[in-house]
């Protein structure tokens, strides 16, 4: 058995070496860059502040989110109540603290509904023979049909009234969205020499699809000096979500659904 030459080391190493640089001067120049934006910091730490009040919030406040106290009605900011009181002497503050983790939670489980259903449907849908992908894409397209808002409150009004039907109606409700772009996704990467290659292997298609196209459609491609990612970023839908949720907890709907307050 011969040894591999020493200069083959040399020739490999500067191309790995090239490729550690690329990766991490990718998430330097990021940082580099959310760094100097002001308002990307700000609105990072904004951020960073709901979530500790989604998380730590209700244990530090001391008042009770739906407590009345009729002798405090209206009242402006003082140091017992740092928000005022609404007109029927509840806390501002602490009500703001604890919609904060409702938001919090309807936004990251709907999200993830949306997102793993429509990329899981998308790229079936993408990979698959015609009729399958015209079965799928068509039913994509019947629910993208329908105003966002309007459907969101059809399924809550068939599925029932509580806070886990909510988030299930508008996970389905950005279906389609993530599901048009993750099948956009994979049209571009199926014809591919890797792709072919795995089946020339005898890889089946849950491998390529998990294996090969899930990975190319989810990280970044370049285009110039600015990588951009194939697929949507699930954070971008997140504060969309938000807007819909007030509608859909309507006292007869949402999660305080017959609950008299």
């Amino acid at each position: 058995m011969t040894a591999p030459r020493k200069g083959a080391f040399i020739k490999a190493a500067p191309a790995l070496q090239d490729e550690v640089r690329q990766s991490q001067g990718l998430w330097r120049d990021a940082l580099r860059r959310l760094f100097h934006n002001k308002l990307a910091v700000f609105g990072a730490l904004f951020i960073l502040l709901v979530i500790f009040m989604g998380i730590f919030g209700p244990s530090l406040v001391s008042f009770d989110p739906d407590g009345m106290d009729f002798t405090a009605m209206l009242s402006g900011p003082t140091q017992k109540h740092w928000m005022g009181t609404d007109e029927f002497g509840r806390d501002i503050f602490t009500r703001v603290v604890y919609g904060a983790r409702i938001s919090l939670m309807v936004g990251i489980v709907a999200v993830s509904i949306s997102t793993i259903v429509g990329t899981l449907l998308g790229m079936i849908a993408g990979f698959s023979h015609r009729r399958i992908d015209e079965v799928i894409m068509r039913a994509m397209d019947v629910l993208y049909a329908f105003p966002f808002l309007l459907l969101a409150i059809a399924i809550v009004a068939v599925l029932g009234r509580g806070f886990l039907n909510v988030m299930i109606a508008l996970g389905v409700v950005y279906t389609p969205i993530f599901a048009r772009i993750a099948r956009a996704a994979v049209l571009g990467v199926r014809n591919e020499e890797f792709i072919q290659a795995a089946r020339a292997l005898g890889a089946g298609e849950v491998r390529i699809i998990f294996n090969h196209i899930t990975p190319n459609i989810l990280i970044p491609h370049h285009r110039g000096n600015h990588p951009q990612p194939r697929v949507r970023h699930p954070r971008r839908s997140e504060p969309e979500l938000l807007c819909p949720r007030r509608t859909t907890a309507h006292p007869q709907l949402g999660p305080y659904a017959g609950r008299r307050t």
